[in-house]
Parts: C-alpha cells; sequence; structure tokens
C-alpha cells in the first residue's frame, strides 16, 4: 500500500522585535516550491517595524497571516509559547498534517519544507522533524546533542503528535523545545534531525536577551532545570571549552548548573520525564565509550 502523501502543512511564528531578521526568513518562506496552507505570524508585544514589515507581505500573500499581542514584558521563553498558542487556536479548524514551530530570525532553501514533507511520507512513525542549523561558517554539533533532538528554530510536528504531547509548555526559563521533542520520544514517536537540509541562523543562538557568557551560563541553568545528569552536565561543559568563547563557554556552562545545583532550583518537569532523559544520557554515554574503545 502506497505511503499517503504529506503536503498540507501551517506554520506558526512567536515574533517579538524582530526587524532585522524577520524580512529575510519571509523571503525564504514565500519563495518555497511547497507553500504552507497558512502561516501565522504572532507579533508579542513588538515596537519596532516588525508588524509593517510583515503587513506588508501580507497584504500581497493571502495565506500570511499577522496576529499583535499586547506588549506583557520582556522577551522569554513562557511569553513565545503564549504566543504561538495565540496562533495555533486560529488554525485547529484547518485541514493540514504538519504543523511547524518557525523562528523569525532563520533563512532556508526554496525546497526546504519540502524535503521535510518528504521525510514524514516516508516515515509513518515520525512525530518530529528538523534539520541542522549554521551561524557563520559553523554547524550545529550533534556529537553532544542526539540527532534524535530537533532544535527549536524550526520544528515540524505531524499534527496527531502535537496534539498527544499537549503542545508546548510554557517554561519562562527555557527549554520549550527540548521538553516537546523528549516527550513526543517517550511516548514513542520517532523524532530526528535531518541532515540532507540545513537553515541558517541569523542570529546567534541564545543571545536574544544578552552576551555570549550570559547565554553559556543559561544553557548550564536550563540543563540543570530540565533535568540533565550531573556526569553528562560537567562532560558537556568540558567539551564546549573548545568552543567560542573559548574555555570560558564552558566554564560558564557548568557553573550555571552548578549554581542551580546549590540552590536546588525547581524544574518544571516530571519526574517522569526526567527519569527517561536521563536513560537516553546514560545510554549514550556508554554509546561513546564503547565507540572509543573500539576505535
Amino acid at each position: 500500500m502506497k505511503a499517503k502523501t504529506i503536503d498540507a502543512y501551517v506554520l506558526i511564528t512567536p515574533a517579538r522585535n524582530e526587524e532585522d531578521f524577520i524580512e529575510e526568513t519571509i523571503r525564504s518562506v514565500v519563495s518555497q516550491a511547497v507553500l504552507p496552507k497558512r502561516w501565522v505570524i504572532v507579533s508579542d508585544g513588538s515596537v519596532d517595524r516588525t508588524d509593517a514589515i510583515v503587513q506588508s507581505y501580507a497584504s500581497k500573500h493571502p495565506w500570511m497571516h499577522l496576529i499583535r499581542m499586547p506588549n506583557n514584558g520582556g522577551r522569554n521563553f513562557a511569553s513565545k509559547v503564549r504566543a504561538f498558542n495565540a496562533g495555533y487556536e486560529t488554525v485547529k479548524g484547518l485541514d493540514y498534517d504538519i504543523i511547524g514551530n518557525l523562528d523569525a530570525d532563520l533563512s532556508f532553501d526554496s525546497d526546504y519544507f519540502e524535503y521535510l514533507l518528504a521525510q514524514f511520507t516516508l516515515h509513518p512513525d515520525l512525530g518530529v522533524a528538523g534539520t541542522p542549523f549554521s551561524e557563520g561558517e559553523a554547524t550545529y554539533d550533534y556529537r553532544y546533542s542526539n540527532i534524535e533532538h530537533v532544535s527549536g528554530g524550526c520544528q515540524l510536528f505531524r499534527r496527531e503528535c502535537f496534539e498527544s504531547i499537549g503542545g508546548y509548555v510554557p517554561i519562562k526559563g527555557g527549554g520549550i523545545d527540548w521538553v516537546a521533542v523528549t516527550t513526543a520520544r517517550m511516548r514513542g514517536w520517532r523524532t530526528q534531525t535531518f541532515t540532507g537540509k540545513n537553515a541558517t541562523h541569523l542570529r546567534k543562538m541564545g543571545t536574544a536577551n544578552g552576551n555570549a557568557l550570559k547565554a553559556k551560563f543559561r544553557l548550564g541553568r536550563e540543563d540543570y532545570s530540565l533535568g540533565s545528569h550531573p556526569l553528562w552536565a560537567f562532560l558537556r561543559a568540558f567539551y564546549q571549552m573548545k568552543n567560542p568563547p573559548y574555555l570560558f563557554g564552558g566554564l560558564f556552562t557548568l557553573l550555571g548548573y552548578v549554581a542551580s545545583a546549590a540552590c536546588r532550583r525547581e524544574r518544571p518537569v516530571s519526574q517522569e520525564l526526567i527519569d527517561f532523559y536521563r536513560q537516553e544520557q546514560k545510554q549514550r554515554l556508554r554509546d561513546l565509550l564503547s565507540k572509543a574503545l573500539r576505535s
């Protein structure tokens, strides 16, 4: 029996003060070989030219919609989820197979979504899909981020998968993309980053709210909050010392984890998810050790 072709998808983009990047993202989407049935861009209290840029394109493309939300404070991940959910409410009644969460600071080739939709057709158990991204000349390293993880810049969900995990969890400190993907795997869905395509991240990851060292500290704090195993956190921080900002990036990541552990920072995820995550980390460490011993 021939697999059903997956070609109907919708996109939702929360955006807050993205005038520097969003036009490049819009140009990437409107040039797609397979266009979305609807693309909802939710302006989360933007006070720059974001709304005007979006509206100038939406007036020419009827499948683009702009939603404006009031300014309820600074940029944070819980606010991003609320913006996403506002867009999600407007597409619930549509007939589509795939729903995507697309950041407002990415660019990609014209066959990007066609490529990802094909993966859902080929793999009926695929719940979440995405691709690697690059920043300048650097491409995301999957040695310490399993290919089963899908980065939050662009996550495509099979509709049934997204509904089965209950959507995104509004966690102010971050990790909303990780929780969604890991929960999908815990529920039995396949999740995968497909390396046949690549997106370009126009803003350096994690720096929207500050500089690189602050971003590394937040990363370590987030690792603790989401239940990362202490050994994994230490090895990850040690590995990152070889990446810019050299040495200090890894140290600040470890400091963020240790500081959070010392004050017993609240973990906004279930013990079930933490246990599942740590089992995955232990298995990956065993696989890495076995590979090192064979080489």
